[in-house]
Protein backbone atom coordinates (compact mmCIF):
# COMPACT_ATOMS: atom_id res chain seq x y z
CA UNK A 1 0.00 0.00 0.00
CA UNK A 2 2.69 2.40 0.77
CA UNK A 3 4.54 1.77 -2.34
CA UNK A 4 1.47 1.89 -4.55
CA UNK A 5 0.73 5.30 -2.52
CA UNK A 6 4.39 6.87 -3.13
CA UNK A 7 4.12 5.94 -6.96
CA UNK A 8 0.13 7.67 -7.75
CA UNK A 9 0.68 10.67 -5.29
CA UNK A 10 4.74 11.28 -4.72
CA UNK A 11 4.05 11.40 -0.92
CA UNK A 12 5.27 8.58 1.39
CA UNK A 13 3.18 8.28 4.30
CA UNK A 14 2.41 6.04 7.83
CA UNK A 15 -1.01 4.99 7.48
CA UNK A 16 -3.46 4.81 10.22
CA UNK A 17 -6.94 3.01 11.05
CA UNK A 18 -9.27 2.29 7.98
CA UNK A 19 -11.94 4.66 7.69
CA UNK A 20 -14.56 3.27 4.76
CA UNK A 21 -14.50 0.99 1.89
CA UNK A 22 -16.35 1.36 -1.32
CA UNK A 23 -16.51 -0.89 -4.66
CA UNK A 24 -16.46 1.21 -8.04
CA UNK A 25 -17.43 -0.84 -11.37
CA UNK A 26 -15.31 -0.30 -14.54
CA UNK A 27 -15.45 -1.68 -18.27
CA UNK A 28 -14.23 -5.00 -17.55
CA UNK A 29 -13.65 -5.19 -13.80
CA UNK A 30 -14.87 -4.14 -10.20
CA UNK A 31 -12.12 -2.34 -7.78
CA UNK A 32 -12.42 -2.58 -4.43
CA UNK A 33 -10.94 0.47 -2.90
CA UNK A 34 -10.49 1.11 0.88
CA UNK A 35 -9.55 4.31 2.55
CA UNK A 36 -7.34 4.73 5.36
CA UNK A 37 -5.99 7.76 7.90
CA UNK A 38 -2.33 8.84 6.81
CA UNK A 39 0.10 11.06 8.12
CA UNK A 40 2.48 12.67 5.35
CA UNK A 41 6.28 11.93 6.62
CA UNK A 42 7.61 13.08 3.29
CA UNK A 43 7.15 14.21 -0.42
CA UNK A 44 5.15 16.71 -2.67
CA UNK A 45 2.12 15.68 -3.66
CA UNK A 46 2.10 15.23 -7.68
CA UNK A 47 -0.30 13.62 -9.68
CA UNK A 48 0.32 10.10 -10.66
CA UNK A 49 -0.05 8.36 -14.54
CA UNK A 50 -3.88 8.09 -14.16
CA UNK A 51 -4.62 10.97 -12.75
CA UNK A 52 -4.55 14.62 -15.00
CA UNK A 53 -4.29 16.74 -11.64
CA UNK A 54 -4.10 16.30 -7.76
CA UNK A 55 -4.31 18.99 -4.53
CA UNK A 56 -4.76 19.80 -1.34
CA UNK A 57 -8.51 20.38 -0.69
CA UNK A 58 -10.22 22.69 1.83
CA UNK A 59 -14.12 22.02 3.16
CA UNK A 60 -14.77 25.11 0.77
CA UNK A 61 -12.82 23.86 -2.27
CA UNK A 62 -14.16 20.02 -1.81
CA UNK A 63 -18.09 22.01 -1.76
CA UNK A 64 -17.29 23.73 -5.28
CA UNK A 65 -15.55 20.41 -6.85
CA UNK A 66 -18.51 18.43 -5.48
CA UNK A 67 -20.94 20.15 -8.00
CA UNK A 68 -18.25 19.76 -11.08
CA UNK A 69 -16.85 16.92 -13.02
CA UNK A 70 -13.11 17.37 -11.46
CA UNK A 71 -13.89 15.30 -8.46
CA UNK A 72 -14.14 11.31 -8.33
CA UNK A 73 -17.91 10.30 -8.62
CA UNK A 74 -19.28 9.38 -4.96
CA UNK A 75 -16.08 10.67 -3.20
CA UNK A 76 -18.19 13.70 -1.57
CA UNK A 77 -20.35 11.52 -0.61
CA UNK A 78 -18.21 8.85 1.01
CA UNK A 79 -16.16 11.17 2.42
CA UNK A 80 -19.36 12.66 4.19
CA UNK A 81 -20.71 9.37 5.10
CA UNK A 82 -17.02 7.96 6.82
CA UNK A 83 -17.01 11.35 8.52
CA UNK A 84 -14.19 12.62 6.96
CA UNK A 85 -14.54 15.85 5.37
CA UNK A 86 -12.28 18.56 6.25
CA UNK A 87 -13.81 20.82 8.93
CA UNK A 88 -12.04 24.23 7.47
Amino acid sequence: MKRELSEETGLSVTAGELVGSVTRPAADRTYEIHDYLCQVESGVLLAGDDASDVRWASAAILTTLRTSDLLAEGLYTALDEWGQLPRS
